[in-house]
């Protein structure tokens, strides 16, 4: 499950590369704009306002992101990206944050290109962390405590810029980049708070109540020694994006 407060709890720091990929997309009339995998649609509401005359659609797998995002005043409805199909109108697509859940995302990004109208553009980006030490060190623990969590953690969904360039080179014209964020987190366990955001979110559902707690108090030493607090109570965080976006032929 997903939970829009504390996704939104480092709401500027998740908001930077977003705006990033859509200042790359150079539509300038679009019919129809899409979201994929909308989150609580604060996001949203900016391409409404970048595209004030486009149908702005917004789409996401979590009721609770869908209940946010209507809340915002985004017309988002619950689906899995995976199903998703662009209608003959859609001349704009975003997906920020969305694609490392998907298996065979890549094969999801050749079909999109090939279906869209020529001149459509399709922005998407991507954590690409998975080898840093706050998913290194959780898969260690998982495999030293907790083994029936083995496989909740993956080690590598994505892929990188230039691999995406070759995904989707082939129908449409690419600017493929990454940038790795120094974020300046604040607080106790600054870097566990991060995660259990987005990548501990698996390894939270399958846990009850005592057992997150207890892997919680588990992981939080080893992040403290990976990441550890200054002296002024910030924290730096480095984090890879990967990011591509492609305008079809």
């Amino acid at each position: 499950m997903w939970d829009p407060v504390a996704y939104l709890s480092f709401a500027d720091h998740r908001s930077r590369p977003f705006h990033e990929l859509v200042a790359r997309i150079g539509a300038h009339s679009p019919r129809r704009v899409v979201d994929l995998g909308c989150g609580p649609g604060n996001l949203t509401r900016t391409l409404v306002a970048r595209w004030p005359d486009a149908v702005v659609t917004a789409f996401d797998s979590s009721p609770e992101m869908v209940a946010a995002a209507r809340e915002h005043g985004v017309d988002a409805r619950v689906a899995d990206v995976a199903d998703w199909t662009p209608s003959d109108d859609t001349d704009v697509v975003v997906t920020n944050a969305v694609l490392q859940w998907v298996e065979g995302h890549p094969d999801l990004l050749r079909k999109w290109v090939g279906a869209l109208p020529s001149g459509a553009w399709l922005g998407v980006q991507v954590p690409g962390n998975f080898d840093g030490p706050s998913h290194a060190l959780t898969r260690e623990l998982v495999a030293s405590s907790w083994p029936e969590l083995t496989g909740l953690m993956r080690v590598d969904p994505v892929l990188d810029a230039a691999g995406y360039a070759d995904v989707l080179g082939d129908a449409a014209e690419v600017d493929a980049w990454e940038t790795t964020y120094l974020q300046r987190l604040t607080g106790p366990d600054a870097v566990l708070e991060w995660i259990s955001g987005t990548a501990l979110r698996p390894v939270r559902a399958a846990l009850d109540d005592a057992a997150w707690a207890e892997f919680r108090a588990a992981l939080a030493p080893r992040l403290r020694a990976a990441y550890p607090r200054r002296a002024d109570g910030a924290t730096w965080f480095p984090f890879r994006r990967i990011f591509a976006v492609a305008r079809v032929r």
